[in-house]
């Protein structure tokens, strides 16, 4: 990426490759969160379509709900 700059070669020096460390870091998140994922999505539960459709609680009253 930055290989003609001397700049670079030397935070890297200093600080180590902090953009290489990231990417690694969020690939191996994104392999947990797929083995995570993939439980759910093998017993056939429906994930929300909506965010938060999951948890939130619906503003009806006791009793039987309408169809």
């Amino acid at each position: 990426m930055f290989q003609d700059s001397p700049i670079y070669d030397r935070l890297i020096a200093e600080r180590g490759d902090v953009p290489a460390q990231v990417r690694r870091e969020a690939e191996r998140v994104s392999r947990e969160l797929e083995l995570v994922m993939r439980p759910s999505q093998s017993l056939g539960y429906d994930r929300p379509h909506s965010p938060g459709a999951g948890w939130q609680r619906a503003g009806m009253l006791p009793g039987p709900r309408p169809q």
